[in-house]
């Protein structure tokens, strides 16, 4: 499996808490862990906003299998092109993982067809990780719940679709409850978003975080042709070859 991290990196330069606890940064502890957890398994590499074309060219996006989504406080800086481009890729067939604040990117937004709004609050809440798919294989081995002791809240209603199926379901020491973990398909891409894993805390250093995280990579891998779903036109009994639909009536 050939995986990409993929990070905003602006707290990890700019705020001395989260450099702290993030010196590698938040996409490098990523990293790691999933190195850690997958082994043999998977090459995995990390890109960063601030790279040319942001570390997304069209060549490692086609030698990319999963890809990890970090961002929050930059989204508009993401480049549009580069936006169409991974959003061809997800379609085509590459697992996309958006995490935390990555439901605000342009990526997620454009996949999901809504807002992607939701209620937050940064209060150093405990949140409890609950798994409601147990026999879901992102699932696998995660204890229940995950405990984080302190956490930025996030609430309902998350204004996305009816997910695939909901894996993990959030509760906050303030009351509010959050669909946390879902998978959907677009294409023939398969994306799970993952909420926990805000920068003011040490989340991703979690090793039922990560152990999520490594589930959700190899459920999102697929060993297949990458090729977006098109029209294709077919003559009568012609099962097998597609033809590029000229506006013609088929006869």
């Amino acid at each position: 499996m050939r995986v990409l991290v993929w990070g905003e990196n602006h707290h990890e330069k700019y705020d001395a808490r989260v450099q702290e606890i993030y010196p590698e940064g938040m996409h490098g502890t990523i990293a790691r862990g999933l190195t850690e957890r997958l082994g043999a398994d998977a090459t995995v590499e990390t890109a960063t906003l601030d790279e040319p074309e942001h570390g997304l060219s069209e060549e490692r996006l086609a030698r990319t299998d999963v890809l990890l989504w970090w961002g929050h406080l930059r989204h508009d800086a993401v480049d549009d092109a580069v936006v169409e481009r991974v959003h061809r890729h997800v379609l085509a067939g590459m697992g996309l993982i958006v995490l935390h604040s990555g439901h605000f990117s342009k990526i997620f937004i454009r996949l999901m067809g809504t807002t992607c709004s939701l209620r937050w609050r940064q209060g150093d809440d405990r949140e409890l990780v609950w798994t409601v798919a147990p026999t879901h294989p992102i699932a696998a081995g995660v204890p229940q719940p995950i405990v984080l002791a302190a956490q930025e809240m996030y609430g309902e209603h998350f204004d996305v679709p009816v997910p695939d199926d909901l894996v993990f379901v959030s509760g906050f020491s303030g009351g509010e409850v959050f669909r946390s973990g879902m998978t959907y398909s677009r294409g023939h891409g398969r994306i799970f978003y993952f909420s926990p894993g805000d920068q003011d805390y040490p989340v991703y250093h979690d090793a039922a975080i990560q152990l999520v995280l490594a589930n959700a990579v190899r459920w999102a891998f697929q060993q297949r042709e990458r090729v977006v779903p098109r029209i294709a036109m077919h003559r009568v009994n012609d099962f097998d070859t597609p033809r590029e639909w000229d506006g013609s009536v088929l006869t």
